[in-house]
Formats: structure tokens, C-alpha cells, sequence
């Protein structure tokens, strides 16, 4: 899919799911989850986003069955 046209899908998605997290995005589950995709090291930067904007958007097409 293009990242463009993934864009505003994957923002509501992460969103949501932030509002549903409640904003704990630093607890216990978020950096187990943040420790198993990366290990050691972060990705640059321009790779976490364009990663994060594609795990959104398919989270919302999972969700929504599209």
C-alpha cells in the first residue's frame, strides 16, 4: 500500500489505540513489545516512522476487516 495514502488511516489507528492504552505507552507490555521488535538497537529514525505508519495502517485493516 502506499505510505501516503496509509497515512491518515495509520494516525487514527495509533491513536486509538493510545486512547485505549490510556497513554501508558511506557509500561510494562509497551517495552516488552518495544524490546522484542528492536532487541539492543533503534532503527534510524526515518525507518521507525515509515514502520510505525505501516504496523498502523495494518492495524486498521485488521481491525476493520478491510
Amino acid at each position: 500500500m502506499g505510505l501516503l495514502r496509509d497515512l491518515p488511516l495509520a494516525l487514527y489507528e495509533l491513536a486509538r489505540m493510545a486512547i485505549v492504552a490510556r497513554f501508558r505507552l511506557r509500561g510494562a507490555y509497551y517495552t516488552w513489545r518495544w524490546q522484542t521488535a528492536f532487541g539492543r538497537g533503534t532503527p534510524p529514525r526515518g525507518e521507525l516512522l515509515r514502520g510505525m505508519i505501516e504496523f498502523g495502517a495494518w492495524a486498521f485493516r485488521v481491525r476493520t476487516g478491510r
